[in-house]
């Protein structure tokens, strides 16, 4: 009988704490795809959230260009920082550095999950990618050193590393999104001009379910890869996969993360889905069309270049632009403000996190640190679970005007908590 070594224990809380980030990765996210369609009716709550489940599903199983950018912007670094041609650490004369990459993943992992849950909280639509590779950077400056990080890639004119892939699309991708969505709306807008408002409304919602599909199929390409180069990573670490050869995803990696992704669209994230189908703007159908397609139109383009941008930005910058682009629309910038600020500093917050994760279970024995960090991460997800049934909101409340709802000042106050 084969022995069950230190090592594989770990490699399976890895595992698991993975697909519990990418659960919660999916009811974090289902705003970006469907929020504009339940404000403005086009599809009810439970209808919206079982279409995004499903073409989430599918989605995550179509490309795996950002997987392979998540495993090989932590590798390439470490390899370069070791000098270790193969980190296939598990097993060899280096079965300390491969545990000490496993806790690595694993603190990183519950660093992005502390944040994602924490901002659905408070309703705010951070970005969940930006929470996990905070994490998973912060872990791996507290275990190998701030060079250990692939931060510009094999080469400054490429930049492919995390500032090439990671960082720079995340400021950029919301600005072409709300750029492509305003001018979207002020097209729609125009060419419909002549139309009664109740008609172009209603043609506009069979639309919008079109164009809502397409951004549930964006996220699937993007988000969930995220999980599946994660995973690849701690596989990696164990000696699962040889990086002498071409890295390729398994197929269990896959359908693991893309079902739990879809279960976690499914629960439905109606905080965030709330803050931003009313939170930002009082958004119409022929909006909500020009919003949603700026973002599938971003995402699936970035997703096939490679890039882990945050979707959370991309869809929050069409749905500014999508209000703007309307003449006499009122955008709440004090709202989007404040969420701006949370977008900027979840990469940091996740990463201290993450850093602060990996420092505990290293100063401890291997399998002691990582129960211990396993532990912390049930607790704090427990205390916020339940803070949150203080104040529920669900698929009865999630479409109802920002104003009239006690809590849109709760929220307000608490990004503003965040932003201080």
């Amino acid at each position: 009988m084969r022995r069950v070594t230190t090592a594989t224990v770990i490699l399976v809380m890895v595992v698991i704490t993975a697909l519990a980030f990418d659960f919660t990765n999916g009811f974090h996210d289902t705003g970006n795809a469907m929020a504009a369609s339940i404000a403005t009716g086009a599809l009810s709550p439970k209808t919206a959230v079982t279409l995004a489940a499903i073409l989430d599903l599918v989605g995550a199983l179509i490309s795996v260009k950002v997987a392979l950018t998540i495993t090989n912007a932590v590798i390439d670094g470490i390899q370069t920082k070791t000098g270790l041609p193969n980190p296939q650490f598990i097993g060899s004369d280096n079965g300390k550095q491969g545990t000490l990459l496993l806790l690595v993943v694993l603190a990183g992992l519950v660093g992005g999950i502390v944040w994602n849950l924490f901002t659905w909280l408070l309703g705010l639509p951070s970005s969940s990618s930006h929470a996990l590779l905070g994490g998973l950077v912060g872990a791996t400056i507290a275990g190998f050193g701030f060079g250990a990080v692939n931060w510009l890639g094999h080469s400054t004119e490429k930049l492919d590393g995390v500032v090439g892939k990671v960082l720079l699309p995340s400021l950029i991708s919301p600005v072409i999104a709300f750029v492509v969505a305003m001018v979207g709306t002020r097209i729609v807008f125009k060419l419909t001009g002549r139309m009664g408002e109740k008609f172009r409304e209603s043609r506009f919602r069979w639309g919008q379910v079109g164009s809502a599909s397409m951004v549930g199929l964006a996220h699937g390409t993007n988000d969930a890869q995220k999980t599946m180069g994660v995973i690849t990573l701690a596989l990696i670490a164990a000696g699962q996969v040889d990086v002498t050869q071409e890295i390729s995803i398994p197929l269990w990696v896959k359908v693991s993360a893309a079902v739990a992704i879809a279960l976690g669209t499914y629960l439905g994230g109606w905080r965030i889905m709330r803050t931003l189908g009313r939170g930002i703007v009082d958004i119409t159908s022929p909006q909500g069309f020009a919003g949603d397609t700026s973002t599938a139109s971003v995402i699936l383009a970035s997703s096939g270049l490679g890039f882990a941008l945050s979707t959370t930005h991309v869809a929050s910058g069409s749905i500014m632009g999508a209000g703007v682009g309307r003449k006499g629309a009122e955008v709440r910038w004090s709202v989007a403000g404040r969420m701006v600020t949370a977008w900027a500093i979840t990469f940091p917050a996740a990463a201290v996190v993450g850093g602060l994760m990996l420092a505990i279970g290293h100063a401890l024995p291997d399998l002691v640190g990582a129960s211990v960090v396993m532990v912390i991460l049930i607790a704090a997800s427990l205390a916020i679970w339940l803070r949150s049934r203080k104040d529920p909101v669900d698929h009865h409340s999630v479409g109802k005007d920002w104003e009239a709802e006690p809590e849109a000042a709760h929220v307000a106050e608490a990004i503003t908590h965040v932003q201080h």
